[in-house]
C-alpha cells in the first residue's frame, strides 16, 4: 500500500509539509561555484528526476565525503600498520599474484 491509500490525501501533505520543515532545519546553505557544462547536466538531471538541484548537489557531496573519508581511513590504517611493521613484502605479493588463475593459486599473504 502506497502512503496515499492509507492517509487522506490532506493528512499526507501534512505529513510531508512536517517532514520538509525538519529537513530544513536540519541543513545548512553552501554556496560552491561549478564550471558552466557542470551546471547544464545539473540542470538536466534535475528536470529528469524532478528533484531540486539543491537536493542533487546535497547527495552528491554527501557521496563523496563518505567516499573520502573511508579512503582515507584505510589509508591512515595502513600506514599505521606499516609503522608497527605489519608489512607484506613485494616477493610474496608477486608470487601471489602470478598464481591467480592457475590450479595451484595461493592465498593472500598475511
Amino acid at each position: 500500500m502506497g502512503l496515499g491509500t492509507e492517509f487522506p490525501p490532506s493528512r499526507v501533505n501534512e505529513l510531508w509539509e512536517h517532514v520538509y520543515i525538519r529537513l530544513q532545519m536540519m541543513t545548512e546553505t553552501l554556496s560552491v561555484r561549478i564550471d558552466i557544462e557542470t551546471r547544464k547536466r545539473l540542470d538536466a538531471l534535475a528536470k529528469r528526476s524532478r528533484r531540486s538541484k539543491s537536493f542533487l548537489a546535497a547527495e552528491a557531496i554527501a557521496v563523496y565525503v563518505e567516499s573520502e573519508e573511508w579512503q582515507l581511513g584505510e589509508l591512515q590504517a595502513g600506514i599505521a600498520e606499516l609503522d608497527t611493521g605489519q608489512e607484506i613484502g613485494h616477493a610474496k605479493v608477486s608470487k601471489w599474484l602470478n598464481s591467480w588463475g592457475k590450479p595451484a593459486e595461493t592465498k593472500a599473504p598475511r
